[in-house]
């Protein structure tokens, strides 16, 4: 399989069930053709797309405004504001509310995604100069305005969840980067975003090592009470592992990586304490939670595994695990979902 030649970031944190949103036909429809839902199945997200995408911010407004901060509302945030352009409406929203720290909020988040935008998710090597002093103008202004959150809303989530993405772009150091994820932490222990974030921190691609970032998935995972969505972190630290050992050592031998008998049982492991646990609380990223370990079990080779997890997702593709495969996540998804259906009649 092919891999694509730049290296996208998982920035983290799905529906709340995934029986919600769209009519039976609709449902069928995306299992057959699978895709990619911007709205991630999410009628919540859904409204707040559209508002982003028509500059409304009443609507926007209104929308964050009856989602208390938290998991849900980060989340919201983060996957809202992807859409382009939204950089040249929000100072105006941030001026006509000066009171309010929430414009600041979303036009921080904003800031960090238009300077990954800038930098695109090519390899550093293959970043020009130009593109690094866009990239860095952007994140040192998100930083400001993400402090001043942090500094007018202490309780609040949010402001570390995405100082977190800033830091690692501007490149704070060790230190910092561990100071934010654990003020992100202090305000809500189990956040699957901020330990994806920091989980993407430890990974030799951004100056850590295999050895830190498995420690820090498994610890992390076994601290949890079952349930919990981070057993997700071991199956996405074993696919950044893929990833790099397809670059470093070639496909065949990431492919060995994969079916090892000790990385077999850790995904198991992890699937059974999180999203196959009956306690799992189906939170908004259910999605990319089970589109992760759909594509690792599918590495893999765990042929029973991956045919459950692309049963329960049926149509609904997130763009991270997939794009690491190269290709058109979707395609990638719909190939792997359709090796896992010859597997389990097999």
């Amino acid at each position: 399989m092919a891999l694509r030649t730049d290296r996208s970031e998982n920035r983290g944190g799905g529906a709340r069930t995934r029986t919600g949103a769209g009519s039976a036909l609709r449902g069928r429809l995306g299992s057959l053709w699978p895709r990619v839902d911007p709205d991630q199945g999410d009628p919540d997200l859904a409204r707040l797309r559209v508002a982003a995408g028509a500059a409304d911010w009443p609507a926007l407004l209104d929308g964050l405004s009856a989602v208390e901060d938290g998991p849900d509302r980060t989340w919201l945030i983060a996957v809202v504001t992807d859409r382009r352009g939204m950089q040249e409406w929000l100072p105006a929203a941030v001026v006509a509310r000066p009171e309010s720290a929430l414009p600041l909020l979303v036009s921080g988040a904003r800031l960090v995604s238009w300077a990954w935008e800038a930098r695109t998710g090519a390899r550093a090597r293959d970043v020009s100069a130009e593109q690094f002093k866009v990239f860095h103008q952007r994140l040192r202004d998100a930083e400001e305005q993400l402090y001043e959150v942090a500094e007018r809303e202490p309780g609040w989530l949010a402001p570390w969840y995405f100082l977190q993405i800033s830091g690692r772009g501007l490149q704070v150091g060790p230190e910092a980067a561990l100071a934010r994820f654990e003020a992100a932490v202090r305000r809500c222990p189990d956040h699957l975003g901020s330990h994806q974030q920091r989980l993407q921190q430890l990974c030799r691609k951004w100056g850590g090592s295999h050895e830190e970032m498995h420690s820090f998935a498994r610890s992390s995972m076994l601290s949890s009470a079952p349930g919990s969505p981070l057993g997700t972190l071991v199956a996405t630290a074993h696919l950044e592992e893929w990833l790099d050992r397809c670059d470093g050592e070639g496909d065949a031998a990431a492919g060995r990586y994969m079916r090892r008998p000790d990385v077999v049982a850790q995904l198991h492991e992890a699937a059974e304490h999180s999203v196959l646990h009956p306690d799992y609380p189906w939170p908004r990223s259910w999605a990319g939670n089970f589109n992760t370990f759909a594509m690792a079990f599918a590495l893999a080779g765990e042929k029973a595994a991956a045919s459950r997890m692309f049963k329960i997702l049926g149509g609904t593709v997130t763009e991270f695990p997939w794009q690491y495969a190269g290709g058109v996540p979707s395609m990638v998804f719909r190939a792997w979902r359709a090796r896992s259906r010859t597997w389990s009649r097999s």
